[in-house]
C-alpha cells in the first residue's frame, strides 16, 4: 500500500470498500478479491483487503482499538502491545518533571496513543510519509488529535531539549529483515545516543536481547514480560524521581536493572544478590524471561529460598513449594544423566506418552529427541534438559502450579 492508495481508503468510497473487506476477512483470498472487484478497482481492492487483514492481526496487540486504527505491515510488527505501552506511559507520566514528549520514531502511533491517554502532550515525528499519514489518522480515529501532533521529520533534526521527555523506538529492520545490531537501527545507535544526551529525560524502546555494552551506564534498563513472554526492553535516562528512586538503587554506578511482569505489574530490581549452588531438590523453578534478561536470577532464587544446580544456568531448585509470579514451578520426579536410551526406558516405565521438553545449555534438538523417544502411554511429564555442574542431565518433572 502506497500513500495514494491509503489516501483513497479514507474517502467515502474507500471506507465502503474497507467495510466490505472486513466482512470477508479469513475467506478465500481469491474469492474475497473477486467480490470486491465487482465494485472497486484493483488498487482500492488490494488496499482494503490488506488493511482489513492487518486490523484482524492487530487485535492481539490493540484489542478493540484495532477496528478503528490503520496499519502498515512493518508498523504493526514493531508496534508496542497496548498493555505494555500503557505501563510505560503510566510510569513516564507519573514521574515528576513534566509530560511534554517528543516521539522521534512514532511509527503507526501505538506508543503516542498510550502516552496521550496517560495525560501527555506528544509531538510525534517519523521519516516515512505513509507512516506519518497512518499515525495522524490513528490519533484522530481514537479521539486524541488534541493531544498529539504528527509530522514528517528526520529524528536527527529534532531538538529534544525543548521537551520534558524524549521517547524513541528506533526501527529494527533492514532490507534483509529484522536486525539485532543497534548500530543497524534506524536511526543508528550513535544518533539515538546523541538525542538522549541532549534530552532532559528519555525512554528508549529496544529489543530485549540488546547487548549490555550498548546500555548507557547512567540508564535504568527495564525488561517487560507479558503473560510470561518477554516483549521488550526500555532504557530510562534522566533524574530518577518518583517510583524509580524509591524502588531501585541510585543511578550513576552502572545501569540499573529492573524486570516488570504484566498484566499484574510486579517489578523486581537488581540488588546484586548471588544465589548459592547445590543439588537438585524437590522442585525446580524456571524464572520468567524478563528476570533472566535483567540478570535477576539471584533475586528470584532468594524469593523462593532456592539455589542453582549449576552456577551458569538459569534454573533454580529448592525443597519447599514457594509461590511467586517470577517463576514457574515443577515438581522433580527423577534426575538422570542424559542418555537417550535411559530416558526412553524411564519414560516407558512411567507410561509417559506426552511430554513438554524444555532446555537450557543443551545442544539437543528437541523435535528430533521427541521422535527418538517413541513415546507411548497415557501420562504426561515435563522434561528439562540442562547441565548440572557441567554434566548433561535430564530432569523428569510435572507442573506444580501455585497453591
Amino acid at each position: 500500500m502506497d500513500l495514494d492508495a491509503f489516501t483513497e481508503l479514507l474517502t467515502p468510497r474507500g471506507q465502503r470498500a474497507l467495510a466490505e473487506a472486513v466482512e470477508v476477512v479469513g475467506a478465500d483470498p481469491v474469492a474475497a478479491a473477486t467480490r470486491l472487484r465487482r465494485s472497486y478497482d484493483a488498487g482500492l481492492t488490494s488496499a482494503a483487503l490488506t488493511q482489513a487483514a492487518l486490523r484482524e492481526r492487530a487485535k492481539a496487540k490493540f484489542g478493540a482499538d484495532a477496528a478503528l486504527m490503520y496499519f502498515t505491515p512493518h508498523g504493526l510488527e514493531q508496534a508496542t502491545r497496548a498493555e505494555v505501552g500503557a505501563h510505560r506511559a503510566r510510569r513516564l507520566a507519573g514521574t515528576a518533571g513534566g509530560t511534554r514528549v517528543v516521539d522521534v520514531c512514532c511509527g503507526i502511533g501505538g506508543d503516542f496513543l498510550a502516552l496521550a491517554r496517560a495525560g501527555c502532550v506528544v509531538d510525534a515525528v517519523d521519516l516515512d510519509p505513509l507512516t506519518v499519514a497512518v499515525a495522524r489518522v490513528n490519533a484522530e480515529a481514537l479521539g486524541l488529535a488534541d493531544r498529539v501532533t504528527v509530522r514528517q521529520a528526520d529524528a536527527a533534526t529534532v531538538s529534544p531539549e525543548d521537551y520534558d521527555w524524549l521517547f524513541a523506538d528506533p526501527a529494527r529492520r533492514t532490507s534483509r529483515g529484522r536486525t539485532f545490531d543497534p548500530m543497524a537501527y534506524s536511526p543508528p545507535w550513535p544518533v539515538v545516543l546523541d538525542l538522549v544526551a541532549r534530552a532532559r529525560r528519555a525512554c528508549l524502546k529496544v529489543a530485549p536481547g540488546i547487548p549490555y555494552e550498548f546500555i548507557p551506564g547512567e540508564a535504568e534498563a527495564e525488561w517487560v514480560s507479558y503473560k510470561g513472554e518477554v516483549k521488550e526492553a526500555a532504557l530510562w535516562t534522566g533524574p530518577a524521581e518518583g517510583a524509580t528512586r524509591a524502588e531501585g538503587p541510585t543511578r550513576g554506578e552502572g545501569p540499573t536493572r529492573r524486570a516488570t511482569l504484566l498484566p499484574g505489574g510486579e517489578t523486581l530490581v537488581a540488588r546484586g544478590t548471588e544465589a548459592p549452588t547445590g543439588p537438585v531438590g524437590r522442585f525446580v523453578y524456571e524464572p520468567d524471561g524478563a528476570a533472566i534478561r535483567a540478570h535477576l536470577v539471584g533475586e528470584v532464587a532468594e524469593l523462593v529460598g532456592g539455589r542453582l544446580p549449576d552456577p551458569m544456568i538459569a534454573y533454580i531448585t529448592g525443597d519447599e513449594p514457594f509461590d511467586t509470579p517470577w517463576a514457574a514451578r515443577y515438581a522433580v520426579e527423577e534426575v538422570l544423566p542424559f542418555s537417550l536410551k535411559r530416558l526412553r526406558a524411564t519414560l516407558r516405565e512411567r507410561q509417559v506418552g506426552n511430554v513438554v521438553i524444555k532446555k537450557r545449555a543443551s545442544a539437543v534438538d528437541i523435535e528430533r529427541l521427541r521422535n527418538d523417544l517413541r513415546l507411548s502411554g497415557d501420562k504426561s511429564a515435563v522434561i528439562i534438559l540442562t547441565r548440572i555442574m557441567d554434566k548433561p542431565s535430564a530432569l523428569i518433572c510435572h507442573p506444580a502450579p501455585p497453591a
